[in-house]
């Protein structure tokens, strides 16, 4: 069995997307992250960076003892090499995917997160950082309209871990102040992979939790400091 340490964030829904497309058994162990619980030292054993999402798999391939792992594309990539599944075996086909996989975690998850702490988050709204980032988004956001004129999926005509990387981050596009009707080709995508039966799953273990309707200093203080 495998254990996902879990907040319902868009790095954890990544992968629930993956487990139920691959139909993975596993269980779910709740780490709130607006009480603290990501510096536990337990989870920190797990997971030495504080963040949502990580693993721990009774069963890697091999043996041997279980395998802890942190770091979302490093986890997806680990399940889709384990599982054989939404990673192409063929060389071109590998790195592609990897490539997008890449982007995803170097470029459009940090940007957008920092559009979302400086737009929604931030207890002084900063008219420089809001539209450094709200521009950023929108370049980040042509990027993946361009790619996705040309192929059905981010890496090509196959749904990958690629897409399962992506598509978590474009959900809140509405407080990233995007209208998906400037990009048809990425909103064509992103409709398509949000009525998946696995996708309306994954999202829905997700549903116990309902944002505060106002950020306490105690609670931002946790979120974005250190405990």
């Amino acid at each position: 069995m495998l254990t996902l340490h879990y907040w319902p964030t868009p790095n954890a829904h990544k992968i629930t997307l993956f487990l139920e497309e691959a139909a993975v058994p596993f269980r779910i162990e709740r780490v709130d992250i607006t009480q603290g619980a990501q510096f536990d030292p337990s989870f920190l054993k797990i997971a030495p960076n504080n963040r949502m999402p990580a693993i721990v798999d009774a069963a890697p391939v091999g043996g041997g003892d279980p395998f802890a792992l942190f770091e979302s594309g490093a986890i997806l990539l680990y399940l889709a090499e384990k599982h054989g599944q939404f990673l192409p075996s063929d060389l071109r086909g590998r790195h592609t995917t990897l490539q997008w996989l890449f982007w995803q975690m170097a470029g459009l998850g940090p940007m957008l997160g920092q559009n979302h702490h400086f737009n929604v988050y931030a207890p002084e709204k900063i008219p420089y950082a809001i539209e450094r980032y709200v521009k950023e988004t929108a370049r980040l956001y042509g990027v993946l309209d361009k790619q996705l004129s040309q192929h059905a999926f981010v890496a090509g005509n196959d749904y990958t871990i690629a897409d399962m990387a992506c598509y978590p981050w474009i959900v809140p596009h509405k407080r990233q102040q995007m209208a998906l009707d400037n990009f048809p080709h990425l909103k064509r995508w992103f409709d398509a992979i949000r009525e998946r039966p696995a996708t309306v799953r994954a999202y829905a273990y997700g549903d116990f939790y309902t944002p505060p309707a106002q950020m306490t200093e105690e609670t931002r203080r946790i979120l974005f400091g250190t405990k």
